[in-house]
């Protein structure tokens, strides 16, 4: 996959295509104007109605960009017209992509979460979104040391024995920088961007807006619940103090002998804005197939994941929801890195005792005992009004549930069945079939992710 440097010194200017005029031959390639080192030196924007201004803007150079390519596609032959959609795809998704870059916080979290939806937008949308996961720009260090300062007491020079300026990690709510205690301990530090706390009050405050339609249904309140849950755990990502005390749960769970490692936590370099935490050297997971491992290595590997997914639900009653390739690091000596804790579903007493109950049909894979599951969880009953809801979320539960029903070898590389997830998800936004427990759109972001990620290994 590009990174997103190449795609955007790949992409013609828009100047430079209209220079070309109707002509087959492309324009001599150039960057764009943005490159993404301009990020670095933007801060977060913060305030309501500015970020609904950003939006906005977007939305307009997104609508202009499709009219630019419907209009030339009038003079175009049918492969020189889907020559230009995709470029038109590209160009549009970068422009999103800086978008989201510098707005950061949860309109970047809708950008990875979008990644994960290969049938919602085009290809290229989601192949340079998946790179918010891993390449998202960092904010230049200028705008970050008085953070550091407040959040310390004291500048990193003075406060570690070793300090890199430059991140070497970023993500939608912080960036990461190397780091040496002054014991010898490394460790990365994540660096909250400023404003970005009141900024995810805002973002939620504007999408909130999108949802008003839908006070008219019946299903409303239930919608509102799982909008405020949904806010709720994102605000809880912004607390690095909330954050610290679970990887120290989750840190417990596992042994040595399991061969996963969770970072551990320096409490007296953190704050809830500020988390240094030991540093794990690996590489992520397109990094680590670009050395053409063995199918054994492979499989290693893969049951790492699922083991280290499956207890922290069964042995923490936690949800691990970020289970994205962002999130996992391969290690050298075959352990496996987990990283990023920020997003989790703690199981209450009435949410595990619902799980509990999920075992029956996860053990017989019968279409009953599904229904029941799902009717409980989506508060469904028996009224032939219900039967196509009942119907539609029992489809969506037994393909999500569908590899863990079967006891041979599952193919998780299968587009179609994957497809067949998104179909699913689709036809219950259509239908507004969005009845369930809260925390419901966390665990339908996670199931997603859940999926990508096993189906992206590809077998030998």
């Amino acid at each position: 996959m590009p990174t997103l440097s190449q795609l955007m010194q790949a992409l013609p200017e828009p100047q430079e295509e209209l220079a070309a005029g109707a002509s087959a031959v492309p324009a001599p390639a150039s960057p764009l104007k943005l490159p993404l080192a301009a990020e670095a030196m933007r801060p977060v924007p913060v305030g309501r109605w500015r970020r609904v201004g950003l939006l906005g803007t977007l939305q307009a150079k997104i609508a202009a960009a499709y009219l630019f390519y419907w209009m030339r596609g009038w003079f175009k032959n049918a492969d020189e017209r889907e020559q230009l959609l995709a470029q038109t795809h590209w160009r549009t998704a970068v422009r999103v992509f800086d978008s989201m870059g510098y707005m950061r916080g949860a309109v970047m979290k809708i950008g990875q979460t979008l990644a994960n939806f290969p049938n919602i937008a085009p290809p290229e949308f989601v192949q340079t979104l998946e790179q918010l996961h891993f390449d998202a720009p960092p904010m230049h260090w200028s705008l970050l040391r008085e953070m550091v300062h407040n959040q310390l007491g004291e500048d990193p020079e003075k406060v570690f024995a070793s300090f890199e300026e430059r991140a070497f990690a970023a993500a939608s709510f912080g960036q990461v920088h190397r780091a040496r205690l002054k014991n010898g301990q490394e460790v990365a530090v994540k660096i909250q961007y400023p404003g970005i706390g009141r900024s995810v009050g805002e973002d939620f405050r504007n999408l909130f807006l999108f949802l008003l339609p839908a006070r008219l249904s019946s299903d409303w309140e239930n919608t509102r619940e799982q909008f405020d849950d949904l806010r709720t755990r994102i605000e809880h990502e912004t607390d690095y103090e909330r954050e610290a005390a679970t990887l120290q749960k989750v840190r417990s769970l596992f042994r040595d002998e399991d061969g996963i490692v969770v970072p551990r936590v320096f409490p007296e370099h953190s704050t809830s804005r500020l988390l240094t935490m030991e540093r794990l050297h690996g590489v992520h997971l397109e990094q680590f197939l670009a050395t053409d491992p063995s199918q054994e290595v492979r499989n290693e590997f893969a049951r790492k994941m699922i083991r280290a997914w499956y207890r922290m639900l069964f042995a923490g009653r936690t949800l691990y929801v970020d289970f994205h390739p962002g999130n996992f690091l391969f290690m050298d000596d075959g352990r496996l890195g987990v990283i990023d804790f920020g997003c989790m579903v703690e199981l209450d007493d009435t949410l595990w005792e619902l799980f509990r109950k999920m075992d029956r049909p996860l053990t017989t894979g019968r279409r009953e005992d599904i229904e029941q599951a799902i009717k409980e969880w989506s508060w469904m009953g028996d009224d032939p009004s219900e039967a196509d809801r009942v119907r539609v979320t029992a489809d969506y539960a037994e393909w999500g549930w569908k590899s863990r029903m079967q006891a041979r070898e599952f193919d998780f590389g299968d587009e179609r069945y994957f497809r067949r997830g998104i179909d699913l998800f689709v036809e219950m936004l259509r239908k507004r079939y969005s009845r369930a427990r809260a925390c419901t759109p966390m665990m339908a972001r996670q199931q997603m992710a859940w999926q990508r990620q096993r189906g992206t290994p590809p077998r030998r």
